[in-house]
């Protein structure tokens, strides 16, 4: 581990308590908009508020964690022989670092649960989510694994077969976080195209448009857990001692993404499946109106053609008596 390796480390730790902030901000926002309507509530909301709940419990002993060790490293013991940089070999193993990498993948599993529902919000089809649903199965295994090869006694997280299954562990949720986000931006943008299209010659779907706009569809999708998870996937994978700041953005968006979501769902500007039939029919609709229009046209062009038809004909026999 070089200076390179602390310099990450610290920055991970600052962005943390920034993105932890944010994260307080959002969870107070989505509290207060369940309160407000607390007797409107339905088994939807009070799911959200325990999700909620349980993404933030997950995030603070992630983020503690890590604030902790750094504490620990560069603090409590720097003056151990070799320095932070041994002192990190040596406890990379300890209790709370499993606590806070296990929080993590509870937390990954969690917010990927959410992100596969959110697929089939914005498809209303089953078939769509069942690649996802095995990703996410390995998931659960890979993850498994990866907390006991990384939390076993002389184990290192960034080093040695704990480094090999983390990579097999982060290859797969990630690219379940990709594919998840790809699928929603891809339907968004397509129902967003489609309905500006209706809305312009029809008049129709002026309801949901609002719902495909830039922000909007950053947000659905996640872009910004999948894009960060990419960054980390990388520099872990060629063993980069800056991973450990990717890695803890990654850590972060985790919470802040899902909790995004669930904000706009509780405060009525989140995509749902009554979107989704509107669009679809907003969009069968317009559909239905162009094939009208053109079986319009194209019965006026055959009715033209039969007319232009008939009055050659009969230039062609006043012609002919002429000759006569």
């Amino acid at each position: 581990m070089s200076s390179l390796f602390q310099n990450s480390y610290y920055l991970a730790i600052n962005f943390n308590a920034i993105l932890y902030g944010v994260e307080l901000v959002l969870y107070g926002m989505t509290m207060n908009a369940l309160v407000k309507n607390r007797k409107k509530w339905t088994r939807t909301d009070k799911f959200y508020m325990w999700f909620s709940t349980a993404l933030l419990f997950l995030i603070t002993i992630y983020m503690s964690t890590e604030a902790v060790f750094g504490e620990e490293m560069w603090i409590v013991h720097q003056d151990t022989p070799g320095g932070p940089i041994q002192f990190l070999i040596d406890n990379a193993d300890i209790w709370y670092q499993t606590m806070g990498t296990t929080a993590s993948v509870i937390l990954n599993l969690f917010s990927d649960a959410l992100l596969i529902y959110r697929m089939y919000v914005v498809w209303t089809n089953y078939y769509v989510i069942m690649f996802p649903c095995f990703l996410y199965v390995a998931t659960i295994g890979l993850g498994i694994i990866e907390l006991y090869a990384s939390g076993k006694p002389d184990a290192d997280f960034f080093v040695g077969t704990a480094a090999q299954l983390g990579v097999a562990y982060y290859t797969t949720t990630i690219s379940l976080n990709i594919i998840a986000t790809g699928v929603i931006c891809g339907r968004l943008v397509y129902l967003g195209r489609a309905l500006e299209a209706a809305r312009n010659t029809q008049g129709r779907g002026k309801g949901v448009v609002r719902y495909t706009g830039t922000l909007s569809i950053v947000i659905e999708s996640a872009l910004p857990y999948s894009m960060a998870g990419f960054a980390f996937l990388v520099a872990y994978g060629i063993e980069s001692d800056i991973s450990i700041l990717f890695g803890a953005l990654y850590g972060m968006f985790t919470c802040v993404s899902p909790q995004l979501i669930v904000l706009r769902v509780v405060t009525g500007q989140g995509w749902t499946k009554d979107q989704t039939a509107q669009s679809v029919s907003a969009l069968e609709f317009e559909n239905l109106g162009a094939s009208r229009t053109g079986a319009a046209t194209t019965a006026a062009d055959t009715a033209a053609q039969s007319e232009g038809t008939s009055t050659m004909d009969h230039k062609s026999i006043g012609s002919v008596h002429d000759m006569v």
